[in-house]
């Protein structure tokens, strides 16, 4: 009996949780991170001001929790398309995610803007979040390791050429398809993701 009354309430916090994040990603996609305040979120998302304190400290921390939310889920949502394709060749792989997620973004400039440069902090990031919020990105991290290790680069290597190949697509994304700088991003991709290929190969 307990133990479905934990239920019950563990369920209703989640979702006055959701309630909040999804009020918030409302918020800050329309009106913008700066002009929205916690009493626009709470008084969207039907709740008390005091329910907000009670799942995150301030407006940063839930900007920073869909940060990581939104990034897990575009990480996600490239590997299972990745799986149906049956894609096993890396550099294959790896081309088709950034591809993936450069069509993604712009058909979601709006998601675009919320991640903004922060794409490879919401991937590794991953410690403050759920472990079944990140069960993606750890599989996508490692998966990328042991085919560089196996190209004869180190870890350390490999992790930082990781970390610069999600942080040049993020960037690019967002200065090519929110600010069309310095080229629209179609003109920009074949640049792009020979850079990337170069960077495997090093």
């Amino acid at each position: 009996m307990e133990s479905k009354r934990n239920t019950k309430v563990e369920i209703k916090k989640n979702l006055k949780e959701n309630d909040l994040c999804n009020a918030a990603f409302e918020l800050f996609t329309t009106k913008g991170i700066k002009a929205t305040a916690i009493d626009d979120i709470v008084r969207k998302a039907g709740v008390a001001k005091g329910t907000f304190y009670l799942y995150f400290k301030d407006k940063h921390d839930i900007l920073n929790r869909l940060i990581l939310r939104h990034s897990s889920k575009i990480v996600k949502e490239a590997m299972e398309e990745t799986a149906r394709k049956n894609i096993v060749d890396f550099e294959e792989m790896v081309l088709f995610y950034v591809n993936y997620i450069i069509e993604l973004f712009k058909d979601s400039k709006l998601l675009l803007k919320l991640i903004n440069k922060n794409f490879s902090w919401g991937i590794y990031r991953r410690e403050i979040m759920k472990p079944e919020e990140h069960k993606e990105m750890q599989q996508l991290i490692e998966i990328f390791i042991k085919n560089m290790k196996e190209r004869g680069m180190g870890l350390k290597e490999a992790e930082i050429t990781l970390f610069m190949i999600i942080e040049l697509v993020g960037t690019v994304c967002y200065s090519s398809i929110i600010l069309g700088e310095p080229y629209e991003i179609d003109e920009v991709k074949p640049h792009l993701c020979e850079k990337i290929i170069n960077m495997l190969r090093c």
